[in-house]
């Protein structure tokens, strides 16, 4: 149970930098999305990975939009339903408008996914202790039943 705080803590670090790293690829270099995905999904831990590589998929048949909201509901990841509502209001700016729309949709999601990794981070201060302590006591108790 503690663990599930770590890894939301590391899944939304490791989205805003990937998000960080495609606003660069798309500011600067002008790729398709589907190719900066690719690539971004390559470079990503695997949970962050799927969800670009599958986005980058997907947009062969739907909109850029319609494949990241996809890819954001199928991932597996430690995200809460917040920090997934989040991720898929970019959908609603990705590919529809030019790099500066596009750009600025980013940064406002960065400055989202900030805010939740604030929270993120004082959850897994307040409730991994607690189920640490609580996952030990429970083991020392049936130990003592047991004996």
């Amino acid at each position: 149970m503690s663990k599930k705080y770590s890894n939301r803590v590391r899944d939304l670090k490791e989205i805003r930098k990937a998000l960080n790293f495609f606003e660069e690829k798309i500011k600067f270099t002008y790729e398709p999305i589907p190719d900066v995905f690719e690539e971004i999904s390559k470079k990503m831990s695997e949970n962050i990975g799927e969800i670009f590589s599958n986005s980058s998929k997907k947009m062969e048949n739907i909109s850029a939009g319609e494949a990241w909201e996809e890819a954001v509901n199928n991932a597996n990841t430690s995200f809460t339903k917040e920090d997934i509502e989040i991720l898929k209001g970019l959908a609603k700016m990705l590919g529809r408008t030019d790099i500066d729309g596009q750009v600025s949709e980013i940064r406002l999601t960065n400055k989202f996914i900030d805010v939740q990794i604030k929270d993120a981070e004082n959850e897994k201060a307040k409730n991994e202790k607690l189920y640490k302590t609580l996952g030990a006591t429970v083991g020392l108790a049936i130990v003592i039943v047991l004996i």
